[in-house]
């Protein structure tokens, strides 16, 4: 019952925000289909040793938007691309590569707001729509409103079946794994770039999935909201 009754509020908070349909995130294609992101590079601010030390959950944010080379660095820490041989920032269980990124912008300079996939390929984001999706995703997020004050969410997402067609039942524990280590990645990139984040894990998947239209056997492992810590 009780279960029952948060499915519910839930659902009502997402019709709240007026985005309940599953085409919302389709209903004003972009201009822009594909933005090229500014290439990783340099050091970060901090050592790896001191990001590991500062690294702490942050849920309240600086109005202050997040810049294009920013958002740049985190989705590469992710899943970014880091040789000729096509292998990734996380480790792969046989370099089946199940994740996908997206990246929710609200207010980053020089991406304009709007619902984005990371292509590791090129270093781009692809068009999925231009609504701010924050608050329809906070309220999916069991009510979690400080979400919709951060300038970026970035929701790691896998298709699992690419990893069980090579690895069968075992799957699901390895996609779990290397998402895991995405999120670690990011976290620690936000940390070195003087940026704080959150690793959100609560959230009612039935109401995620039409609010950004996922591909059918794609679903949502962590929503990272992140921003400048007020």
């Amino acid at each position: 019952m009780r279960r029952a009754c948060a499915g519910l509020a839930v659902s009502a908070m997402v019709a709240l925000a007026g985005l309940t349909s599953p085409s919302v995130a389709h209903a004003q294609p972009p201009q822009t289909t594909a933005i090229t992101l500014p290439q990783p590079g340099g050091q970060g601010q901090v050592a790896i040793e001191v990001a590991l030390a500062q690294r702490r959950s942050v849920r309240s944010f600086a109005t202050g938007p997040l810049s294009a080379a920013e958002a740049s660095h985190l989705l590469w820490a992710a899943q970014g691309i880091t040789g000729a041989d096509g292998l990734r920032t996380a480790p792969s269980a046989g370099a089946t590569f199940p994740l996908v990124l997206y990246l929710v912008a609200g207010r980053i300079e020089g991406i304009p707001a709007g619902l984005y996939r990371y292509a590791p390929q090129g270093h781009r984001l692809l068009a999925v729509g231009r609504t701010d999706l924050r608050v329809a995703i906070a309220a999916a997020a069991r009510g979690q409103t400080w979400m919709q004050d951060a300038p970026a969410l970035v929701l790691i997402a896998a298709q699992p079946g690419r990893t069980a067609a090579r690895y069968g039942p075992r799957a699901d524990r390895y996609v779990a794994m290397e998402a895991g280590a995405a999120a670690q990645n990011l976290l620690l990139q936000a940390v070195s770039l003087g940026l704080g984040a959150t690793l959100v894990g609560a959230f009612d998947e039935s109401a995620l999935g039409p609010i950004l239209a996922l591909p059918e056997g794609e679903q949502v492992m962590a929503i990272i909201p992140v921003g400048r810590p007020r």
